[in-house]
């Protein structure tokens, strides 16, 4: 059985992201979809001593573009930006020293479009939780369908037998449409993941997963999927 997950790029998603990347053998990034503003496609949260923040890459263009042909913006040097940011909210993090290189290093290229900049970093970030799995990006495909039927049409393109949904998407598939092409569909759960030691105020699970990273070290993927085989957590 080949088990696909299939999903907009984000910029430094949460855990939960990650997690489904874990559970599947095949990642397709759904880039040639329709770029939302105000979303997860160029921005996320990081907990600061002010409180929680978002970081967030400027773009061009319109909402009539998809994610793949979404330029980011470089009048302004928000690269450096963010850098201080992560630096000044996580350097008294216990792993810091360790994975400030490798987490700061996803903003030494200059990526022409938000797609490439967050695929590039989901790769990086997942090389280092240990997952090593097959990325696809959407745009390379010959599919043609909308919403739940360009999904079972990827699903079909790359032999997937198995799909694996966030839960959102309960809001517009038509589990009866896999039945039919013989596609077993499985929703993902997001819910109980372990509290962890993080840095300034209430703890929040709704953070970029670098919060993790430098937080807990190599024991973060306890936190993402190892909790469920009984690890000791951090």
């Amino acid at each position: 059985m080949i088990k696909a997950a299939i999903i907009q790029s984000n910029y430094l998603p949460w855990k939960g992201y990650f997690d489904i990347i874990h559970d599947v053998d095949v990642f397709i990034f759904l880039d040639d979809v329709q770029y939302t503003k105000r979303d997860w496609r160029n921005r996320n949260k990081i907990k600061t001593p002010g409180g929680l923040k978002w970081i967030s890459v400027p773009v061009m263009g319109s909402i009539d573009q998809m994610i793949y042909e979404t330029k980011i913006d470089y009048s302004s040097d928000w690269m450096t930006q963010h850098k201080k940011m992560i630096h000044h909210s996580y350097a008294a993090s216990k792993y810091y020293d360790q994975y400030a290189d490798d987490i700061l290093d996803i903003f030494a290229p200059r990526y022409e479009n938000i797609s490439e900049l967050n695929i590039s970093a989901i790769k990086k970030i997942s090389a280092l939780l240990g997952l090593d799995k097959e990325f696809i990006n959407s745009k390379d495909l010959a599919t043609t369908g909308r919403k739940d039927d360009k999904l079972i049409e990827i699903c079909q393109e790359i032999g997937a037998d198995c799909y694996l949904s966030g839960p959102a998407a309960k809001d517009y598939i038509v589990p009866e449409k896999f039945q039919k092409m013989k596609i077993d569909l499985e929703y993902k759960d997001y819910s109980g993941y372990p509290e962890y030691a993080q840095l300034w105020g209430t703890f929040d699970h709704y953070v970029s997963i670098i919060d993790l990273i430098f937080n807990c070290g190599e024991r973060a993927p306890y936190h993402i999927w190892g909790w469920r085989n009984i690890l000791k957590p951090c």
